[in-house]
């Protein structure tokens, strides 16, 4: 008998729902990354399940993009350290799968599920490390594109699967398709119907067929008619019977587990999501807030929110779980008065709420706004065309701000938003992405200080959506910017640098650094260079920081 391999979208937990992989990465901390997973495929594993389509690793430099919330942003260095982690924590429970190879991050304009248009230095030095560093983490199975490569549907790739993968990189797992790419060969106008896309994708490399039903019902016929080699079946077929061999299906099909205890995966949710959170202004020393703050108004339509908390791919997370920004609030300032005014929903056109609010903050020594978009405005099949906040949430945040009382913007958010005019009118903006089940209690430690933010941007913000795509690792150009050379690199009416450079993140305290030495100063590009440098906080909390070394040729 051959036993059933159950998997399932477990992307950033099981029941106890983590912050999304983009928040994490902003972490910078990959043993959290590793911890998190590990939970979520224990979690998992005690449901029966024994195979995530996790981690998805593909760099996304374009925030239009709604997949971007899935993976760790821009960054291949930050994206492998990530990748591997995520793999090492799911499989000491559950198999892993990288996704989607490769180069599905590339979407044009952002736009989902459209081509892609990459050279080979490019997949090889920006889409394909986080796919090594897997790889090399004994991930157990891969998941093909939707997109193209120079032309060629990923999912019917042979130098992507057996040139790349396989032969490169010494890969011994299997390879599924996504849900239909294998039928999609048609629609890319290489296959002219269901066989000759099964024949196109086998071949390649692609061993399980992911919801086409193709190969269950084109194989036979291609076999009979020598179209498709026996060998090629009997490799595809004996790759996954190799991985249920190795997770002990035949041995134990059932894999009875038990439920880690709850408390534990709570306890990690809320240091997880603290160590995530961006603290990207504080102007005049607003935050943190003095818990013995008399009054205290909340603001928004995502501060009382339990689904939109959990983000996208919230598998099993259920809305009861969650601790809103506004508990987390009244919670850590029991002491306060807060006044709570939702003022508009996310999508909303009427500004009916809006004097609730106004009042509100008129009453309060501090209001603090929580804004941004609902749980499925990111992840599949939701790209944006622009990136501000949804509905009438900015005239909400204007018309507050008008009132004079200091103001704390709290984002929660799956694609990076471009908010110029909250960037120069507000003095305190905390980026919190979707942190899952722990949001509100995670928030309230950090903007009462219970926790000094560490977080760092794992992707770089512009000024405007016009300069996107803007990433941190472009390429030189012959005519570098200069401020007083008009025939260099630039625009007329927004400057070349980003509002928020990929690592930003502010803390409560201050960190200096010095001493910083090479190891040699001549090398060979094979050689390993060590680099060292002296931290020292100066400020007056204590505090953790990311120290982060930039080269280039």
């Amino acid at each position: 008998k051959i036993p059933l391999l159950f998997g399932l979208d477990v992307i950033h937990g099981y029941r106890t729902i983590f912050p999304i992989p983009l928040a994490e990465a902003g972490s910078f901390d990959p043993d959290a990354a590793q911890a998190t997973a590990r939970a979520a495929g224990l979690e998992a594993a005690a449901a029966g399940i024994s195979w995530t389509y996790a981690p998805m690793v593909d760099i996304a430099r374009d925030p239009r993009w709604g997949r971007i919330a899935e993976g760790s942003g821009e960054d291949p260095y930050l994206g492998s350290l990530m990748a591997a982690a995520r793999v090492k924590g799911f499989q000491e429970t559950i198999f892993a799968t990288a996704k989607h190879f490769a180069g599905y991050g590339a979407a044009e304009a952002g736009r989902e599920y459209n081509t892609t248009e990459i050279t080979e230095r490019t997949m090889r030095e920006i889409y394909l490390p986080p796919f090594k560093a897997a790889v090399d983490a004994g991930v157990a199975s891969l998941m093909s594109a939707f997109n193209d490569i120079a032309g060629v549907p990923s999912s019917g790739n042979a130098w992507l699967t057996d040139t790349v993968l396989r032969r490169e990189w010494g890969f011994n797992g299997f390879v599924v398709s996504d849900w239909t790419s294998v039928a999609e060969l048609i629609n890319h106008g290489v296959a002219a119907g269901p066989s000759e896309a099964g024949r196109r994708a086998l071949t390649a490399g692609v061993d399980m067929d992911m919801q086409s039903s193709i190969y269950v019902d084109s194989l036979p016929a291609l076999v009979r008619a020598n179209r498709v080699p026996m060998a090629v079946v009997d490799s595809a077929v004996m790759r996954v019977l190799r991985a249920k061999l190795r997770l002990g299906l035949f041995r134990d099909p059932y894999r009875a587990r038990t439920t880690p205890p709850v408390a534990e995966t709570r306890a990690l949710a809320r240091r997880v999501a603290r160590e995530s959170i961006v603290l990207l202004k504080n102007e005049k020393g607003l935050l943190p807030l003095n818990r013995n703050t008399p009054t205290i108004a909340v603001i928004g339509p995502l501060a009382d929110s339990k689904l939109d908390a959990l983000g996208p791919w919230h598998t099993l997370g259920q809305p009861e779980d969650v601790v809103t920004v506004l508990q987390g609030i009244r919670s850590h300032a029991s002491a306060a008065q807060v006044l709570y005014a939702r003022g508009a929903g996310i999508e909303d056109s009427s500004t009916a709420g809006f004097a609730e609010a106004v009042a509100a903050a008129k009453r309060a020594s501090v209001a603090v706004l929580v804004l941004g978009e609902r749980e499925d405005m990111s992840g599949e099949a939701a790209s944006r065309s622009m990136l501000g906040l949804p509905g009438v949430q900015e005239h909400l945040l204007e018309a507050v701000a008008a009132t004079g009382t200091p103001i704390v913007l709290v984002l929660m958010n799956g694609h990076p938003l471009i908010l110029e005019w909250a960037a120069d009118h507000v003095p305190a903006i905390v980026e919190t992405w979707f942190l899952g089940v722990e949001a509100g209690n995670a928030t309230a430690d950090v903007l009462f200080g219970d926790a000094n933010p560490s977080g760092k941007l794992p992707v770089t913000i512009p000024h405007s959506l016009g300069q996107i795509p803007l990433y941190y690792n472009h390429r030189n150009t012959g005519r570098p910017h200069e401020a007083n050379n008009k025939y260099t690199s630039k625009y007329l009416d927004v400057p070349v640098t980003p509002r928020y450079p990929f690592g930003f993140g502010l803390t409560y305290t201050t960190f200096a650094f010095s001493n910083l030495k090479l190891s040699t100063a001549r090398a060979r590009a094979s050689d390993t260079v060590t680099a060292t440098v002296t931290v020292a906080n100066t400020g007056s909390r204590e505090g953790t920081e990311v120290v982060q070394l930039y080269v280039r040729d």
